[in-house]
C-alpha cells in the first residue's frame, strides 16, 4: 500500500503498516516512509 510522504513530495510503499480505527470510527492505515523515516498516513480501508 502506498501514501503520500509530506517530506519527500511523492508517494511511497508503507513500511510497518499498522490498521488504526481514526476516533470517528474510519479505518486508517499509518505507517513510516523507507526513505526518509517521516510518518505517513492513509485514510481508508486497508487492501
Amino acid at each position: 500500500m502506498e501514501a503520500y510522504c509530506v517530506k519527500c513530495r511523492s508517494k511511497r510503499e508503507i513500511s510497518n503498516p499498522q490498521a488504526i480505527t481514526m476516533k470517528n470510527g474510519k479505518p486508517a492505515t499509518s505507517g513510516t516512509c523507507p526513505s526518509c523515516g517521516t510518518k505517513v498516513f492513509r485514510i481508508g480501508a486497508s487492501r
